[in-house]
């Protein structure tokens, strides 16, 4: 019997070891623990192919148990297995009580569970397990920094980074890796340089992955060139260099260039990811270019990535910020996965487009059929959505429903909406009352909101006010200047307006210029103020006088209130006919098919001039023309404007 016993536990040949991977790999579990299951007591690295056949829980409960009754539960080999199995199929309450059961814990042990508290983000209880080990190997360090990090404890996991260093263990490109991204969370350009230096030191430069978290680390500290740099010198730019080269360039402004980037990245034959089309739409939205848009929807529809929640959301700020609000509903109503960001997107859309009450139709349709969370995000867009469609009542409803029924602590941003939904109301005293009066102290722009709304409502003590404020926290704010001059130019008081542009011309403040500017046939074409840079500038300028003449005879004067200069009438509307959006209108209709909707893009708020002369336009040319200004979209259509002159 003995001797049979023994035969049974002899060392299996090669050919019955592979016998048992086979069976394993397709599930055969029973069979091949019939066959061979004593042999694993003898030989445990037999054990893995059984570990690896098990798919769900009760089947490794039952071996588990099996192994106790055996005897081989305590063996470190198969502990290990059963613990990242456990793990893996969703029971790491019980890998944590096998570990807490061993005797004698190992370092792999350890980091099975300092991963899976990791990956739980119970960041307490995995320090706590890294604290307690008695030895800790190279990997133990690199999951701990990697965890912390991941989670953006940055400054504890770069402190560990460096006890781990002084301690003798040398950096590879995983530490690496999580050290620049530690860097760039913290914004700290200082320890990513000395990191670089590690990097170049330990021969990891050429290493595509360390690479490319050194780029961002860059970009995320305003390094672009470093970053840029980085990148050129990598031997093979992978799609994680590309995505990082093309955020680093919308990071910093330029998304012309992130859409030429994007271009070579398909030339070279990159198959894009979901990063990749979320920043490139974000610069069609930036540029508000809905033909490049569209083509770049049909690549994510293409490789099945159009159904992705951020890309959905950025869709619908592209269509949104293009003027294409039917389009931005419709990739709306198409979405596949549910998200509290996307809902919130196309509020957002609605609210810009002045169509609030569509925007409070569909929150109150998140509320009640959803189960998303409702969050602060939210109640921004509507306080928004409330104040570019004067519902100012609704505005302020929704404003103390924020906090009373949702318990949310407004940030300086509501209050700023909860201004501007009072200023353009005309409510001028009580907005200056919510500033002053509310639990945090103001900056530039909620004043530049009240400022804004004196300009509208011409009221110069109140305005004088807000712009003594501004001055005090941004003195070369060159806009504020500007509102304040229009202010004083409305009621005909050129003295004030003079003061004014002294005071820009002692400080050196310089007036950002108008731009405007739209799409044709793939090529973007734009106007500054008097812009006579174009080959047709005289044609342009002779169809713009024509033009202007057609409108004077349906009725329309010139707003010579909004010229910053004491000059005669002709003057005046000398000076007008040159704005920026005149100039692009006149172009776009000279070019586009007749019948062809008109999108034209300001980098300023429209002025009141052009705000009239283009409902005008609208009748006379039988045009729809839809202008995004610096504050919203304006939907010129048979004489009216969407915004219902409240703007």
């Amino acid at each position: 019997m003995q001797h049979q016993v023994s035969s049974f536990l002899r060392p299996l040949s090669s050919d019955s070891s592979n016998t048992i991977a086979s069976l394993c790999s397709k599930r055969n579990f029973r069979e091949a623990f019939n066959r061979f299951g004593l042999n694993i007591f003898s030989n445990t690295s037999l054990f893995t192919p059984f570990i690896k056949s098990l798919q769900s829980l009760p089947s490794t409960k039952q071996l588990h148990c099996l192994l106790v009754v055996s005897g081989f539960s305590s063996d470190k080999f198969i502990c290990n297995h059963l613990m990242t199995l456990y793990s893996k199929l969703g029971a790491f309450p019980s890998a944590v009580a096998l570990y807490d059961r061993m005797n004698k814990k190992h370092y792999m042990s350890s980091n099975i569970i300092i991963n899976g508290y990791v990956r739980d983000g119970d960041l307490v209880n995995a320090r706590k397990v890294f604290d307690e080990m008695s030895e800790r190997k190279f990997t133990t360090w690199n999951a701990m920094i990697a965890g912390l990090i991941q989670y953006e404890c940055n400054e504890e996991g770069l402190r560990l980074f460096r006890e781990m260093h002084e301690l003798g263990f040398s950096p590879d490109e995983y530490t690496l890796g999580s050290v620049f991204s530690g860097c760039a969370g913290l914004r700290s350009v200082f320890i990513g340089q000395q990191a670089h230096g590690y990097m170049v030191k330990y021969g990891l430069e050429l290493d595509s992955v360390v690479s490319s978290s050194l780029a961002h680390m860059y970009m995320r500290n305003g390094k672009l060139r470093d970053g840029q740099s980085v990148i050129r010198s990598m031997p093979v730019r992978t799609l994680v260099a590309w995505n990082t080269l093309i955020s680093g360039y919308a990071q910093e402004g330029c998304p012309e260039t992130v859409l030429c980037e994007y271009k070579k990245m398909k030339i070279s034959g990159y198959r894009l990811d979901q990063i990749t089309f979320v920043t490139v739409l974000s610069s069609c939205s930036d540029l508000a270019i809905r033909g490049q848009g569209q083509q770049i929807h049909a690549e994510a529809v293409k490789i099945g990535a159009s159904s992705v929640v951020a890309v959905v959301s950025s869709l619908i700020s592209m269509y949104s910020k293009c003027g294409c609000l039917e389009d931005a509903a419709k990739a709306f109503s198409e979405r596949g996965d549910e998200d509290e960001v996307m809902w919130s997107s196309m509020i957002s859309a609605y609210g810009f487009h002045g169509r609030g009450e569509e925007a409070i139709k569909l929150f109150n349709t998140m509320v009640e059929e959803t189960e998303m969370e409702i969050n602060e995000v939210t109640f921004l867009n509507l306080l928004y959505a409330c104040s570019h469609s004067g519902l100012r009542d609704k505005g302020l409803e929704l404003f103390d429903t924020m906090v009373e029924k949702y318990g949310f602590k407004p940030s300086l941003r509501h209050y700023t909406c909860v201004v501007d939904l009072l200023g353009r109301a005309g409510d001028l005293d009580q907005a200056e009352a919510k500033i002053r009066w509310m639990p945090m102290k103001p900056d530039a722009v909620i004043w530049k909101t009240l400022l804004s709304a004196c300009s509208v409502h011409k009221n110069a003590e109140t305005a004088q006010r807000a712009f003594e404020e501004i001055l005090k926290i941004d003195p070369n704010d060159s806009s504020c200047y500007v509102l304040l001059a229009n202010v004083h130019a409305s009621a005909k008081r050129w003295r004030d307006v003079s003061e004014v542009r002294k005071s820009m011309r002692d400080k050196d403040v310089k007036k950002e210029p108008g731009v405007s500017w739209f799409e044709h046939k793939g090529e973007v074409y734009r106007f500054k103020m008097g812009d006579r840079s174009q080959s047709q500038s005289k044609e342009i300028y002779s169809y713009l006088k024509e033009l202007t003449l057609e409108m004077k005879v349906k009725g329309y004067k010139p707003d010579t209130a909004s010229v910053l200069h004491d000059m005669d009438d002709e003057e005046k509307e000398s000076d007008l006919v040159q704005h920026s959006e005149k100039l692009t209108v006149a172009y776009a209709l000279m070019v586009l098919p007749e019948g062809v909707p008109i999108r034209i893009i300001k980098n300023l708020r429209v002025c009141g001039d052009c705000h009239v002369a283009f409902k005008y336009i609208s009748v006379i040319k039988n045009r729809e023309i839809t202008l995004r200004d610096g504050s919203r979209f304006h939907h010129f259509v048979n004489g009216k404007c969407s915004c219902g002159d409240y703007w």
